[in-house]
């Protein structure tokens, strides 16, 4: 069977999370849900979202990459990354190519 290797990426709580709601906080989730649909329209991502429990687990990404640096690069961009509120955890997935999930992009020669 023929795998195809994505980038699960995990949100997790940062330095500087807090849950106390802020203008300022609100400014920056929609930052970073801008961000995350920007990444969706260049296919770099084909799912993401808020994770939404006791963990410190804060949203989850699928990243559809070449390569394991360019989703990490991608997932530091992230303007709550870049604030602290959150940190990344990259885990490479592999799953049967003829899934439903769009092929990845190919790694570059």
């Amino acid at each position: 069977m023929e795998l195809s290797a994505y980038y699960i990426c995990l949100l997790r709580k940062g330095a500087v999370w807090t849950a106390e709601e802020t203008p300022e906080l609100a400014q920056l989730q929609k930052r970073h849900v801008a961000y995350n649909q920007h990444l969706r329209e260049m296919g770099k991502t084909i799912a993401s979202g808020p994770v939404n429990d006791a963990s410190d687990i804060r949203g989850f990404s699928i990243f559809r990459t070449a390569t394991l640096e360019e989703a990490q690069t991608l997932a530091e961009a992230d303007p709550g990354v870049l604030s602290g509120r959150f940190i990344v955890e990259l885990h490479r997935w592999l799953t049967p190519s003829s899934g439903p999930l769009p092929a990845p992009e190919a790694a570059a020669e």
